[in-house]
């Protein structure tokens, strides 16, 4: 799956979304980058995504003229899971689904527990 691919495949992702995550999603970016850099995956764990940021539920009433929040979409380390081209792209919703979550303030020990780790 080539670049644009990948990135077809992700907005296929968005587009599916109800409407109240669109209309609670403020002040973030999605970026598709082909791998973390070190200063986000140190001991190359192979993370599929990132979400850097001050969570929804965290941002206060003076929360203005902040940088967006951002999510990170990781092309390779999806490449290298090897799976057919429908499980790809559910394991690229899945992803996304995963760092907005974080977005919302849902922690990983929360995710793992309700079947999203």
């Amino acid at each position: 799956m080539n670049h644009s691919q990948f990135e077809a495949a992700i907005r296929e992702a968005i587009d599916s979304l109800p409407d109240w995550v669109h209309d609670a999603l403020d002040n973030i970016e999605l970026l598709v980058v082909d791998e973390p850099d070190e200063a986000h995956d140190p001991e190359g764990q192979g993370l599929l995504g990132l979400y850097l940021g001050l969570p929804l539920p965290e941002r206060g009433a003076d929360y203005a003229g902040e940088l967006p929040d951002v999510i990170y979409i990781y092309r390779r380390p999806h490449l290298e899971l090897e799976l057919p081209p429908d499980e790809l792209r559910h394991e690229i919703a899945r992803t996304l689904i995963h760092e907005i979550a974080h977005y919302f303030g849902i922690d990983d020990d929360h995710l793992d527990e309700i079947g999203w780790g």
